[in-house]
């Protein structure tokens, strides 16, 4: 079986220049077929501020009106989607960007009202693997923005660690695939004011007591959960890292 690359970045790596051609760099040298993910919160914050639209934040989670979701569309699946895009070319990166609406490649369905209403925002529930495979037998490399779709043609707001997540569980019937997510920190740490502490390897039993301890606490918590599940469903490897694509953060099955 072959191996695939799916690589989440986050938006704040892609908004300083330098570090965006470093990782891009790193990126493109990976070897065999490759995804790339990415985010964009901060920048979509910035544009919303821009145009005066309201900015309503809940658990560090984007409420997602249908302004907003004007905004992240261009701003997610235009500006920085392209911008990676046209990056990747320079590189010798046959990159192509997408989101969940093109070709009906990622299926979501609007998040029910429980105790919050998040408005416009998706969760997964259906990845199209064949399509995917069909572009990286191409030797394209699909850059997705953290958008999807529904069946009535709405774009949802989708989580872009989801979309990697789910994205990797749908490849791993057709590839060995290993994930690599990509944020600010070097990877998960014993001491957040301490970017040397960094925990090499977390297992389901360590997660649980580290979360007890509160080492691991707040936006760290669904990101985690997100990728334990993605282990216990058929994705090889899993690695937390910054955009150096350092060693990090490895997650263990057991």
């Amino acid at each position: 079986m072959n191996s695939l690359t799916v690589v989440k970045v986050g938006g704040g790596v892609l908004e300083d220049s330098t570090a965006t051609h470093e990782f891009l760099t790193r990126f493109a040298a990976i070897a065999g077929s490759k995804i790339l993910v990415h985010g964009g919160g901060r920048e979509a914050t910035r544009v919303q501020e821009q145009l005066g639209i309201p900015i309503q934040m809940v658990e560090g989670r984007r409420v997602t009106d249908a302004e907003t979701l004007k905004v992240v569309t261009m701003v997610y699946g235009g500006l920085i989607n392209k911008q990676t895009v046209a990056r990747l070319q320079t590189k010798n990166c046959n990159a192509i960007g997408l989101c969940g609406a093109d070709a009906g490649v990622i299926i979501a369905k609007k998040r029910p009202i429980e105790n919050i209403d998040y408005g416009f925002v998706g969760d997964i529930e259906k990845v199209d693997s064949e399509i995917i495979a069909s572009l990286l037998e191409l030797e394209l490399v699909p850059v997705f923005a953290p958008l999807t779709l529904d069946e009535k043609g709405n774009i949802l707001n989708t989580n872009a660690d989801t979309i990697a997540s789910e994205v990797a569980i749908a490849m791993a019937s057709l590839y060995r695939v290993n994930l690599v997510c990509c944020f600010d920190m070097p990877g998960v740490l014993s001491n957040p004011n301490d970017v040397k502490s960094v925990i090499p390897t977390i297992d389901p039993e360590t997660y649980l007591q580290l979360k007890e301890e509160g080492v691991i606490t707040d936006g760290m918590i669904p990101k985690l959960d997100n990728f334990f599940s993605a282990i216990k469903r058929g994705v090889s490897s899993i690695v937390i890292t910054d955009a150096n694509l350092g060693a990090g953060t490895r997650l263990a099955k057991e």
